[in-house]
């Protein structure tokens, strides 16, 4: 028995910003879609368009395949368009699609503007193959120019944290807050975000973050193999 009517309805994706841009990539990632295929799906406005793309190609050709999302509202997204969903503890993914806040000359990605960078890079580093879906803003010179690096920390770490990263020549530290109420954004990792200036991000400051006691994991995606469509 299905709901009478899904909260998804409701939804109006018109407000995404560069939403023809998205679109057309969104196209050309479903355009890759085959039958029976495991697929990595990502976070954001690209992947959600992304996600709705699949689906009516899935219902065009008849096609079967599972996912592997990497947020609740993907995962919501899906139940919705009846894409079965699955997890990385039960398949591994053939390829994966994901959207980025930043790409450099290198390939190199800042993600994590969503706060799903944790599975996001789960879903990456257990693919062949990812694919990265970006509109024509994200295209950066170098990691940083745009965006500040979202650091996910284990809450009674955050003074620690904070403390390191400084060592680690890093020139702002924000404590992410969320919207529509007072306090911080939680994860759904039941963790906190941080937003990190870093003026010179290099090709080892990922793993330095990393191995800080209390960071769970951190939007920077260096050396992942990945093929941006833009």
């Amino acid at each position: 028995m299905n709901w009478d009517k899904n909260i998804l309805e409701n939804i109006n994706i018109e407000n995404i910003e560069h939403i023809e841009e998205k679109k057309k990539v969104a196209e050309k990632i479903a355009d890759k879609v085959q039958d029976n295929q495991i697929i990595g799906f990502g976070s954001g406005s690209t992947s959600y368009l992304a996600t709705i793309a699949i689906a009516d190609k899935i219902k065009k050709e008849n096609l079967q395949i599972v996912a592997i999302p990497t947020s609740f509202e993907i995962k919501m997204l899906c139940a919705y368009l009846e894409i079965p969903t699955t997890t990385l503890s039960e398949k591994k993914p053939d390829w994966s699609f994901d959207g980025a806040d930043e790409v450099d000359k290198n390939n190199w990605l800042i993600k994590g503007k969503g706060g799903a960078m944790f599975k996001e890079k789960l879903n990456i580093a257990n693919s062949p193959i990812t694919y990265i879906l970006i509109d024509s803003s994200k295209r950066v010179n170098n990691l940083g120019e745009k965006t500040k690096v979202p650091v996910e920390i284990y809450p009674d770490a955050i003074n620690y944290v904070k403390d390191e990263l400084i060592k680690l020549e890093a020139e702002e530290i924000v404590l992410r807050q969320a919207i529509n109420k007072a306090g911080p954004i939680i994860t759904e990792n039941g963790n906190l975000i941080i937003d990190v200036k870093f003026n010179n991000i290099t090709e080892k400051l990922e793993k330095a973050i990393k191995a800080i006691p209390g960071v769970i994991e951190n939007g920077l995606f260096i050396g992942y193999n990945v093929e941006i469509i833009e």
